[in-house]
């Protein structure tokens, strides 16, 4: 057998050919076949991030038999990154700047380990191409674009005169040079407001700002470029029509050394909360196969006008008037929500990115790349809806998620019992389902989201399900202001208190009372104990126990009865009415979950305590119920009057007040940082600052008092 080399379809071909004999004939005959040379896979990369990205990364390194390297943070000694890796290496304290951000020290890893590449994942040092320099010196593969990609599409200004020589649309601003306040705001007002100020080096909505009036230019302005130099460290701005009906269409293209380049079809990811993504769909919906064909091949030649090499992202804003696409930037990177697509394309993009760094050819080019179905991401943050989505901390006390299936997937990085740290992203997972179509893709999702669960922190679950069920998002209506627009209907008043839910709560409360009762006796070899008697009949006990509840402002009074054959009668009372449910059967079907027949129908329900609250997940939603403590327990608890409180640990970045200043209602008096965003704190009142607690870089905790107003100011 022979073989020789050649080039065809861009990629190199091994002809191989030989002689046999028929087995029928008897003859002779000579064959020949061709086969793609395939380089080999690395045999063990470094994974330069955290989180569920890093988790992610390590099952495809696994199915792949590449051995995995994990760098972690004092804070995340114990995270799930660290336990998936084969190795893995502490590179310093929790604050990104000492550890995820050092390349030094994750190169010294690399060689110490014998990691051949490093996977930056996102974010961190993921479009540095700095780094990617140095890895390049040091002989280590980046597995991602080359660094003069990077540059020129890092590079929001620079980006779009690139494009405009590419004839791929942008949109009209200025991406110049000249950062003057005043130059830059003399931009706007011709651009016209309103204008979006962006960091020409920014992403995943940082230092990110919509003008709707030049009176508001320059504190924007500023926030922006301190919000920029802190994530990007380069504090230069763009200035841009600011579409008022817009869409985020993005478009997934891949691109190897031997010069293919294909798109993976599209996402739309226009639901956004303070510009960040929170429920993403591939495809986009309403779009003819012509624009989407014509939004494929554009992002094609953005690539490959900058010689594009690896997974990227090529975001445009759409006009939903109209549907006029112009490019917005180029995430040089995979994206969070890249799963989606994989979902609607059969692949595996984290195998795609380790062949292409290999020197493989793409596994699939245009031809070969089908649409099967539609694709749905929810973000699940750490994070208050109800109150500005502000980010959360705290641990996970309790976490049930939905059961993995071929339509169902979990991307995330916690477990139970995993804390929810300041010091990074609050996002908890990535709830990923798949459909034959956009309308049973969505109703997977909305099953999915109803079956995740999650006690000791505040997240966006409930919010995501009222998104996932309101008629516009159903029809396929979105656009970027979509929550702005439908703000009544996302946070609609509670709805009243199903009595069901709170006799639920009680029986379990009750039961599992019972159940360490009897515990406690068996393990005092007690056996006569009436404690350990399955009946709530107990010696100088009434047969029915007293329980008490709040709801927000509700007094909610609970009597659950002892009957003699096993069952309840439950009596719930709250200032509307009283509820009484007899004959009531129930038990513990595990330690956060019970069963309960009432009123002929069975139900199953998770039910978690967690100190003096029970959360409840029935279901109309997650119910959380406030036990009442004793007033001895609260006595000095109470709010101080005429006092600003931080929503969450975080770092002072600004303070804009001091002792004796007139502030009026909705002015910026400080500004925290928390969870790698900047959030402004505003004074709720007309009136007279009398202290300032805390200095600019000092740490502080939640819930403590920031700003004093006079007495007078306090009750205006």
């Amino acid at each position: 057998m022979s073989s020789f080399m050649l080039s065809a379809n861009r990629a190199a071909l091994r002809m191989r050919w030989g002689s046999s004999v028929n087995p029928i004939t008897m003859k002779p005959f000579r064959w020949y076949t061709t086969e793609i040379e395939r380089k080999p896979l690395f045999d063990k990369i470094l994974i330069a991030n955290r989180g569920e990205i890093a988790c992610r990364i390590m099952r495809t390194a696994k199915k792949l038999g590449i051995k995995t390297v994990a760098v972690f943070s004092d804070a995340d000694r114990n995270a799930l990154h660290v336990k998936m890796a084969d190795e893995a290496y502490n590179i310093g304290p929790a604050a990104s700047a000492e550890s995820y951000l050092r390349s030094d020290k994750i190169i010294e890893v690399a060689k110490k380990s014998g990691a051949q590449a490093i996977h930056p994942g996102y974010g961190f040092l993921s479009e540095n191409p700095g780094f990617a320099d140095l890895l390049a010196k040091e002989n280590i593969t980046f597995i991602g674009p080359p660094a003069s990609a990077m540059t020129s599409m890092g590079s929001k200004s620079e980006s779009k005169y690139i494009m405009e020589a590419a004839k791929v649309p942008v949109v009209p601003g200025y991406h110049g040079d000249n950062q003057d306040v005043a130059f830059l705001k003399a931009e706007a007002a011709k651009i016209g407001y309103p204008v979006l100020i962006k960091a020409i080096k920014g992403g995943g909505g940082k230092g990110m700002r919509i003008v709707e009036k030049p009176e508001d230019f320059e504190i924007m302005l500023e926030s922006s470029r301190r919000e920029a130099i802190k994530s990007f460290s380069d504090d230069k701005v763009l200035i841009e029509k600011y579409l008022v009906t817009p869409r985020h269409v993005e478009v997934q293209v891949f691109a190897d050394t031997l010069g293919n380049a294909v798109y993976l079809f599209e996402r739309d990811c226009s639901v956004q909360r303070r510009h960040q993504k929170i429920l993403e769909e591939a495809p986009a919906p309403g779009l003819s196969e012509e624009l989407r064909r014509e939004l494929g091949e554009k992002a094609v030649a953005a690539a490959k006008a900058v010689n594009y090499v690896g997974a990227g992202t090529v975001e445009f804003i759409m006009d939903n008037t109209d549907q006029k696409f112009y490019f917005m930037e180029m995430n040089t990177r995979l994206q969070v929500e890249h799963p989606i697509t994989e979902m609607i394309t059969n692949t595996d993009l984290v195998q795609w990115q380790l062949e292409v760094a290999a020197g493989n050819r793409l596994p699939k080019l245009q031809n070969e790349l089908k649409k099967d179905g539609w694709s749905f991401e929810a973000r699940i943050y750490a994070e208050n809806p109800n109150n500005n989505f502000l980010p959360d901390v705290g641990p996970l006390l309790y976490v049930r998620t939905p059961e993995a299936s071929d339509s169902v997937r979990l991307e995330t990085g916690f477990v139970q019992g995993d804390e929810v740290s300041v010091h990074y992203d609050p996002m908890i997972a990535k709830l990923v389902v798949h459909g034959e179509s956009r309308t049973a893709a969505l109703r997977i999702l909305r099953k999915a989201l109803s079956e995740y669960e999650v006690v000791g922190l505040n997240t966006n679950i409930e919010f995501l399900k009222t998104l996932a069920s309101h008629p516009a998002f159903i029809a396929g209506d979105v656009e970027t202001g979509f929550i702005k627009k439908f703000e009544s209907d996302m946070f609609k008043p509670a709805p009243p208190l199903d009595p069901a839910t709170v006799a639920q709560a009680s029986l379990s409360l009750v039961l599992r009372d019972l159940e360490a009762s009897k515990q406690a006796a068996l393990a005092a070899e007690d056996a006569s104990s009436p404690f350990t008697l399955d009946s709530g009949l107990r010696l100088n006990q009434t047969s029915e126990q007293s329980l008490a509840f709040k709801l927000e402002d509700q007094d909610v009074k609970v009597g659950v009865e002892f009957n003699r054959d096993g069952t309840y009668n439950v009596r719930v009372q709250t200032p509307s009415k009283t509820t009484v449910f007899n004959k009531v059967m129930a038990k513990l079907a595990d330690q956060s979950s019970i069963i309960a027949e009432i009123e002929n129908r069975m139900y199953k329900t998770s039910v978690v305590q967690e100190d003096d609250q029970v959360h409840v997940f029935a279901e109309e939603g997650k119910v959380t119920l406030d036990i009442p403590q004793p007033k001895f327990l609260t006595v000095g608890k109470e709010e101080k009057a005429g006092s600003l409180r931080t929503p969450m640990p975080c770092k002072i970045s600004n303070v804009m007040c001091k002792p004796g200043d007139k502030v009026v209602k909705g002015q910026a008096l400080v500004i925290l940082e928390a969870m790698k965003m900047e959030h402004v704190i505003k004074s709720p009142i007309d009136g007279v600052i009398s202290d300032v607690f805390f200095n600019v870089g000092e740490m502080v905790a939640e819930n403590k008092s920031l700003i004093a107003f006079e007495e007078e100011g306090a009750k205006a």
